[in-house]
């Protein structure tokens, strides 16, 4: 397994966390999203920019009322990198599960005696 099939940017837990998030959701609530990940404000705002940035997060802001809120939807380029990302974890899983399967049909204890 190549470390090149990750995604850089979805290696970082919580910006794995927000997009997986994201992903079960079309907008949601900046509010909401900071309550699951456990984030403050500051932190999740810091990690919505760069996943902004990058393409992954869309980013809508607009009022109720007249209190400012904040959208966020993934991506098309968000949900495909997520996909692949996933895909890579799985891989590595099966992988692993292989050699250790391998390993276990021709492994013998060693005899001490």
């Amino acid at each position: 397994m190549a470390a090149a099939d990750f995604d850089p940017l979805l290696l970082d837990p919580t910006r794995l966390s927000i997009v997986s998030l994201l992903s079960g959701v079309q907008w949601a609530e900046f509010a909401w999203v900071r309550e699951s990940v456990g984030l403050s404000a500051s932190a999740l705002s810091k990690q919505i920019t760069t996943l902004g940035t990058q393409g992954y997060v869309d980013i809508d802001k607009g009022y109720v009322g007249k209190r400012p809120r904040t959208w966020l939807n993934l991506s098309g380029e968000g949900r495909a990198a997520l996909e692949a990302h996933l895909g890579a974890l799985q891989r590595v899983v099966e992988d692993s599960r292989r050699a250790a399967d391998t390993y276990r049909a021709t492994d013998e204890r060693p005899s001490h005696g």
